[in-house]
């Protein structure tokens, strides 16, 4: 019977501490979605609730999960949005519980309680923390889509170079301050693994031109460091093009040697860092014009499903997910530069309706063709130009340029369309165009259905006088997005894909393995 009394007041003593121990432990190995803000360290950072950060997407953890953005709905329309920018603004202030969470990667121990004293003193029982390089970065990101959803309509900040506005924007302030944010705050670290030409290097004047010169640039940019533990994302420094051009055995249809290489790329890259497996990949990124691009990365399942990549084939019908997965416009450079390219007369010096040149592949410029090559002076459809006609010259004339699939949706029309103030008219099933988390391309661009070629010319005539001065106009204004500059000038091309590419981290949460 004692023995019975003895092993009850035990029990009614040790419950209560077997619970509060268990919740102690449940905050400390919660996996995927628990953060915890120190006030002592972070005090001036504001966090969201998760379930109210849009289109979230979690790596790492002791799942081994990523919960990505769901592609509920089939982009083929150029104007359909990546990701806003929206996306990653907060909708309402944390919850003072949810700042309190433990993040399942933060190590904690409890200080003795000092024998010397009768009475502990204030510290001897509070719970210290060692924050990792990874921590400190997911807070610093909390903080930026905070600082992103503050932002409201009309309250801007100045900028001496150049202030987003108009309708060509979807969120005109929100995409101003993230890209503040990214200014100030993004590091990419660029493995050094790799040997040229097929790492580190890339075309600079041909129709992949953006491969080269991204890789070039980024290899020389303010947001590099040497340090993987204070980036933000990992770059894969490699060009798909020069593979094709120095692996790929001409006419052997044969793409094994190619995706072997970028699979022992990485094989390398995630043997030697632990930043890879972290994340399954998730923080990486890299870019590819080529049109094999997409295939070729499909040799890593995680390079396919989960890396960032940035793609001028942007074709959500070939697994091009806008939800991560970044849209590079295709800029034909045939001196490596765009001296020469920019410019063009006003609305009212443009004589000639519409006009396309190229050549007769894939599905789309036959049916072109076939309605209205040599059928109408006001859309002047070629296969070939007449022999001493300029095609930069017809571009300069031309009210509106037509910019259709060929054998991939990507194509360098519509960047030379806006290059030389020509509003494009974009044909293409299944394409979602550069930036279009930031610009609304129905403001500057027109938008026409396959099926709907044979009504080209009544669909462009349908268009007010003053609407097509307007697109134009616009299109003027958002060309400084799409400008190759050496070296970068703010708001250019190469920081629009970093910037898409900082939106996707920002819609990434990274959490480290918990330790026992």
């Amino acid at each position: 019977m004692w023995g019975c009394k003895s092993s009850l007041k035990l029990l009614v003593f040790m419950v209560p501490l077997v619970l509060v121990s268990g919740i102690i432990v449940l905050s400390g190995v919660n996996g995927f979605n628990s953060y915890w803000t120190p006030s002592s360290l972070f005090s001036s950072y504001l966090f969201e609730s998760n379930k109210d950060f849009v289109g979230q997407r979690v790596a790492g953890g002791t799942d081994n999960k990523q919960e990505a953005l769901a592609d509920d709905y089939n982009l083929n329309r150029s104007s359909s949005p990546a990701l806003s920018v929206q996306a990653a603004i907060p909708v309402q202030p944390p919850l003072a519980s949810e700042e309190k969470e433990i993040s399942n990667n933060t190590k904690s121990h409890v200080i003795p309680q000092s024998s010397s004293s009768d009475s502990p003193s204030p510290t001897s029982s509070r719970i210290q923390h060692t924050y990792s390089s990874l921590d400190r970065l997911e807070a610093s990101l909390r903080r930026a889509r905070a600082e992103i959803g503050k932002v409201k309509t009309g309250n801007r900040t100045n900028d001496p170079d150049y202030v987003p506005q108009g309708p060509m924007y979807r969120n005109a302030a929100a995409f101003h301050r993230s890209y503040l944010e990214m200014e100030k705050l993004f590091k990419v670290y660029v493995y050094e693994e790799g040997e040229p030409p097929v790492f580190h290097n890339g075309p600079c004047k041909s129709i992949y031109s953006m491969e080269g010169n991204f890789i070039y640039q980024m290899e020389n940019s303010q947001f590099r460091t040497r340090d993987p533990d204070k980036a933000h994302a990992y770059f894969l420094p490699m060009s798909i093009t020069t593979m094709v051009h120095y692996i790929y055995v001409s006419d052997s249809h044969d793409w094994q040697p190619m995706k072997q290489t970028v699979k022992d790329y990485v094989g390398v890259i995630a043997g030697k860092y632990p930043y890879w497996n972290r994340s399954e990949g998730a923080d990486h990124f890299m870019v590819a014009c080529h049109d094999w691009g997409p295939a070729i990365s499909g040799a890593v399942p995680e390079l396919f499903g989960n890396s960032i990549r940035g793609l001028c084939n942007a074709n959500t019908s070939e697994g091009f997910r806008p939800s991560k997965d970044v849209s590079i416009p295709e800029i034909l450079l045939p001196s490596g530069t765009i001296d020469g390219l920019i410019g063009g007369p006003s609305a009212s010096q443009r004589p000639i309706l519409a006009f396309f040149a190229g050549g007769v592949h894939g599905p789309v410029r036959p049916i072109l063709l076939e309605h209205w090559e040599g059928k109408d002076t006001d859309v002047q459809v070629h296969k070939y130009l007449p022999k001493g006609v300029s095609y930069y010259g017809m571009l300069k004339k031309s009210k509106y340029c037509i910019c259709p699939s060929g054998y991939e949706v990507a194509s360098p029309r519509m960047v030379e369309a806006l290059y030389t103030g020509c509003v494009p008219v974009i044909v293409k099933d299944h394409y979602v165009a550069p930036f279009s988390d930031v610009l609304n391309w129905k403001s500057f661009s027109v938008e026409v259905s396959v099926k709907d070629i044979p009504n080209l010319k009544k669909i462009l005539t349908g268009i007010s006088t003053s609407q097509y001065i307007r697109m134009q106009r616009r299109g003027k204004q958002v060309r400084r997005h799409f400008e190759v500059s050496w070296p970068p000038k703010r708001y250019d091309v190469f920081h629009m894909i970093l910037h898409s590419i900082w939106l996707r981290r920002l819609n990434l949460r990274v959490h480290a393995a918990a330790e026992f």
